[in-house]
């Protein structure tokens, strides 16, 4: 196995193995859904994503996906998507956002960057207060 496929087997999780509160204070949960693995919107996203996981590796993103309509997860009970869906979940538990569009990562990360954790956060790395 590849350092490429390390890292992307730790950032990329199927959403029925986990719960949120599991990321909670820790990462910032990124829930691809889409109602089968082959929706045009979940392949686009997904080649988004793996094209730039270390931009997302940075912001402590994790992302979950769930691609089974049928599947009664923690993940649909809680975020009730319809179809595709992208949502972001701040490492707080609030919701980011929510999109039934393929976002790209630079769009993902200009919202993430605005968060005043994240900004703490860069703050705290280069020795601000």
């Amino acid at each position: 196995m590849s350092q490429d496929d390390l890292s992307r087997d730790e950032l990329i999780l199927p959403g029925s193995s986990v719960k949120l509160e599991d990321f909670m204070w820790i990462k910032r949960p990124l829930v691809v859904f889409a109602d089968s693995p082959a929706d045009p919107r979940y392949v686009q996203q997904m080649e988004y994503i793996t094209e730039r996981l270390d931009d997302l590796d940075r912001r402590d993103v994790v992302v979950l996906t769930d691609t089974d309509k049928g599947a009664d997860t923690a993940l649909r009970k809680e975020l009730r998507p319809r179809g595709f869906m992208l949502v972001l979940i701040g490492k707080d538990g609030t919701i980011y956002l929510r999109k039934p569009l393929p976002w790209s990562v630079r769009e993902i990360s200009r919202v993430i960057d605005k968060l005043p954790m994240r900004q703490q956060e860069v703050r705290d790395r280069r020795g601000e207060s």
